[in-house]
Formats: C-alpha cells, sequence, structure tokens
C-alpha cells in the first residue's frame, strides 16, 4: 500500500494505512472511553481488519479514513478522512475521526477534519459534507461545528441505532473562505 501523504495541516499529515499501523491505532480503538459510542472496543484482529476496509475504500471510492500522523513525533495518533455513508438510502459524503484520549482538547481532530471538508470541496468538487454521530457524542459535535457544519436532522442508522446529522453546503462552505479571506486582510491592514 502506498504511503503517500493525501492532505498535510501545520501539524498532521492523513496518509493511507499500511499493516504496520494497526499497532499503533489499536491504542485509539482498544481505549473503552474513546469508543464508548460504538458498539465496543475494538481487538487487534478487529483494528486489522478496521485498516483493511478502508484500503478497500482507497480502491473503490477513491476516498477513506487515513492515518492521522503527527508532524513532530512520526506517530499514528488516530485517523480521520472521508467516507460514503448511506443516511436514510441516500449515499453521503462523511468527515469522521477518531484520535488518542491522551491528545484530545488539542484540536487535532478539528485540525484534520478542516482539512478533510476543504479536499472534499475543493478536489473532489462535492457540493455538501456530513458528519454523523451518535447524538450524546457531544465532543464529536462541537467538531462538526468548529469546521462550519449545523445540525440537520435525527436519523436511525442501519443498525438502528440514534445519530445526529450535521451538514455544510458549498455555498455555506464559500461563504466561511470568504470570511477566513477578509479576515486575513483585516489582519494585514491592521498591522
Amino acid at each position: 500500500m502506498d504511503t503517500q501523504i493525501v492532505l498535510e495541516t501545520e501539524r498532521l499529515i492523513l496518509r493511507p494505512f499500511v499493516e504496520s499501523d494497526a499497532e499503533s491505532l489499536h491504542r485509539v480503538f482498544s481505549d473503552p472511553v474513546a469508543m464508548k459510542h460504538y458498539p465496543s472496543p475494538l481487538d487487534l484482529e478487529g483494528t486489522r481488519a478496521w485498516i483493511e476496509r478502508n484500503q478497500k475504500r482507497y480502491e473503490e471510492d477513491g476516498v477513506g479514513l487515513w492515518a492521522m500522523v503527527r508532524k513532530v513525533t512520526g506517530s499514528v495518533i488516530g485517523d480521520c478522512g472521508l467516507t460514503i455513508q448511506s443516511v436514510e438510502g441516500t449515499g453521503e459524503l462523511e468527515i469522521g475521526f477518531h484520535v488518542l484520549r491522551t491528545l484530545w482538547g488539542r484540536g487535532f481532530a478539528t485540525e484534520a477534519a478542516t482539512a478533510c471538508r476543504d479536499y472534499a470541496f475543493e478536489v473532489l468538487e462535492r457540493d455538501r459534507v456530513i458528519s454523523w454521530m451518535c447524538p450524546r457524542n457531544i465532543p464529536s459535535r462541537y467538531v462538526a461545528e468548529r469546521i462550519g457544519m449545523s445540525f440537520e436532522k435525527e436519523v436511525i442508522n442501519a443498525t438502528g441505532a440514534e445519530r445526529v446529522v450535521y451538514a455544510l453546503s458549498r455555498e455555506q462552505w464559500g461563504r466561511l473562505t470568504a470570511e477566513r479571506s477578509t479576515d486575513a486582510c483585516d489582519n494585514v491592514l491592521n498591522l
């Protein structure tokens, strides 16, 4: 599997997963606190199977959840990326992520999700992106809001679990981008 860089941010690299990432990613997926909004934590074989599913997504969909690598250490600290999810029978491009619990609250999920959001609109030329999560997953809801998404609706997923859907349209993203450009210009003029 090619380990080329898909996205790069100030502190992170997002790249395809390789088999040797399993033990690092397992630190996230085996943590019962980090996985409390999932049916259960994953064992090492479950983590390997998860990586294989994403490698298949790379081939079939051109996207998937990518390894989140911290530049300063070179270590895998989680995942972030884009997957096709069926939401009420419609294929939606979703931004998803997991971060090592010892690094929560440092903005890594927001930084990676922002890069994925921009990639979806700039490179993939999508008209819309979503994130969906368990209604009680407050940190993930905050990340969705921080990257410009708004609550859209509550749904039941294929397994019968409740989910909340946050969405962002190309038009809304364009306004966010314009606001960032205006803010940057204002900052330069005020120097």
